[in-house]
């Protein structure tokens, strides 16, 4: 998958599918620049594991996003692949309902993010001739859903910010991409939703070996796609 000697940056790197994306591209030989809102969060998922570089950061800030940014350059030189998984999930209120709490939360944490994110990222991998960017997106954002308006929204508009980004990237060697799963089997879901069978939800290592495929050099012909990654169900 030509990701040996690459620098990897995994937001969201303490989560279950962080540390899943973190483990996978380890395995493979990249350099990771690991964050996280949190220290204490990627010091326990991480230690001191003195190969990659734990960075923590509010990707709501876009100075501390570039910092972040700096200190991979700083470390490794180059940052090669962007993984966005850091986001967030909240549903229960109907769209005439929904609180301005729920809806800003939502936006910013998915979708403000990513624009940071772009923001930092996306200068530097043209002036180094290319590199590859997967986001998160949700499979549910592809239509509406009951109580899931603000949620939906707000993933939604990752998809579109990815397709954007693809076509005013991809002239110049930057693959943007996305996937979209459905419940992921973590240890939170389940606790969250003990009567549903997890067999059929998708598992953290089986949705990092996709986004893994995206930031590889066999995915260098795939541009503004948003996979889905639906496991058994």
């Amino acid at each position: 998958m030509s990701i040996d000697k690459r620098t990897v940056m995994i937001t969201g790197a303490a989560g279950h599918l962080g540390r899943a994306v973190a483990a996978h591209f380890a395995e493979a030989g990249a350099s990771l620049v690991l964050v996280d809102r949190q220290a204490e969060a990627l010091a326990a998922a991480f230690g001191a594991d003195t190969r990659h570089l734990t960075c923590t950061a509010d990707l709501l800030d876009a100075a501390q996003v570039q910092a972040a940014l700096a200190a991979g350059i700083e470390r490794f030189e180059r940052i090669d692949v962007l993984c966005h998984l850091a986001g967030g999930f909240r549903m229960g209120e109907a769209v005439h309902e929904t609180s301005d709490s729920t809806w800003n939360f939502l936006f910013d944490i998915n979708a403000r993010t990513l624009l940071n994110l772009a923001r930092a990222v996306v200068p530097h991998m043209i002036e180094r001739g290319g590199g590859k960017i997967v986001a998160v997106g949700a499979f549910a954002a592809q239509k509406g859903v009951a109580s899931m308006g603000a949620y939906v929204a707000s993933k939604s508009s990752v998809i579109r910010l990815v397709e954007a980004m693809s076509a005013e990237s991809k002239e110049r060697h930057v693959n943007v991409n996305c996937v979209l799963p459905t419940i992921i089997d973590t240890p939170d879901n389940r606790l969250a939703m003990p009567d549903v069978e997890p067999s059929r939800w998708v598992s953290p290592q089986a949705l990092a070996e996709v986004i893994a495929f995206l930031a590889s050099d066999a995915a260098r012909a795939i541009h503004g796609a948003a996979v889905p990654v639906t496991g058994l169900s």
